[in-house]
């Protein structure tokens, strides 16, 4: 009997480009069903995957390679598939002499876009790029989006929440790892209270003083768990939720995961950058983008600040609230 191939995969981080990297992992598992997948990522992001089928090994980076490289080797990785492509993935690459792919990351023609305001980008979204490195596998996208498994564990039941939520409510997405991709609380408070349906805000631990000072703005029913949950936990929050708001973020792809209708509000990235929602050809009407065109100070980084370098923070000041209000309300076409 052929033996199998093992294969690791390295993706360090962060949420969503951790899930962007699922589509990969079951288009190998189901077009290669012999192989093997080791994945490496750091400790903080294990639980993005813990529940996934298609992994058979999960490898947690703890600031020391030294206690996790020993046991990888002696899995026998034949093939490393490096979707990180920076110091420490290509450090890890050196332990093992094996062959691997990478992806173009597009640093110059992001650099271009975000000094020069030249766009030099090509028309492609990551998860796209991610698929250049599995040439050599002869694995080829399926096409049929992004996955996240939620463990059993981490299901919420609606029974848990106040009975305003059971019949739906909306999902806010209010956190970001920098400030200039947050949008204002002011602004995510004034949404919240013109919405037809009750309001639950996601977050981490950092978001939840923001929760708090929203609810207290809020007339209409506002249920803050930023820090509450547990990021598997926010995951099935989103899962059950009617329609959800998002700044960009990891959240946000989660979302596109349980296709669900994603409006997504960008600040100083733009979705040029290719880190859209992605989802099936056929489910693409459910991601609707809000975004301040036409300032010339944007993008103004390819990942974000803790504030906007201009003082005006127009991208997110200028955004179109009523747009926003009104394709929230808007009832959900059955698909």
């Amino acid at each position: 009997m052929k033996k199998s191939k093992k294969i690791l995969i390295i993706r360090f981080s962060s949420i969503g480009d951790i899930v962007l990297t699922t589509p990969l992992i079951r288009c190998i598992k189901e077009q290669r069903p012999r192989s093997e997948i080791h994945y490496l990522t750091k400790k903080e992001f294990g639980p993005i995957l813990e529940a996934n089928p298609y992994i058979d090994q999960i490898w947690l980076y703890d600031h020391n390679f030294k206690d996790i490289i020993p046991g990888i080797k002696s899995q026998g990785v034949e093939f490393i598939v490096d979707l990180h492509n920076n110091y420490r993935s290509n450090f890890v690459k050196k332990q093992f002499y094996k062959s691997n792919a990478s992806f173009p990351k597009l640093n110059f023609s992001k650099w271009l876009m975000v000094n020069l305001k030249i766009n030099l980008l090509p028309d492609i979204h990551i998860v796209d790029r991610y698929f250049q490195a599995l040439q050599f596998l002869h694995v080829e996208n399926d096409s049929n989006g992004v996955d996240y498994f939620i463990p059993e564990k981490d299901e919420i039941s609606l029974d848990t929440l106040p009975v305003e939520f059971h019949k739906g409510y909306i999902a806010f997405v209010i956190g970001a790892k920098h400030n200039t991709k947050i949008l204002p609380l002011e602004k995510v408070a004034l949404i919240s209270n013109r919405l037809t349906k009750p309001v639950i805000l996601l977050g981490g631990e950092e978001d939840h003083q923001r929760g708090e000072e929203i609810v207290r703005a809020c007339k209409n029913q506002v249920l803050n768990t930023c820090g509450k949950y547990n990021i598997n936990q926010s995951a099935s929050l989103i899962g059950q939720s009617e329609k959800v708001i998002s700044n960009d973020t990891g959240l946000m792809h989660i979302a596109a995961a349980f296709k669900k209708p994603v409006l997504s509000v960008w600040g100083n990235t733009i979705p040029a950058f290719g880190m859209t929602p992605y989802f099936p050809d056929k489910d693409k009407n459910l991601s609707e983008i809000f975004e301040v065109k036409g300032l010339f100070c944007r993008p103004c980084s390819k990942i974000g600040f803790d504030k906007c370098p201009k003082g005006h923070f127009r991208c997110m000041n200028d955004q179109d609230l009523e747009g926003i209000i009104n394709s929230l309300n808007t009832p959900q076409k059955p698909l």
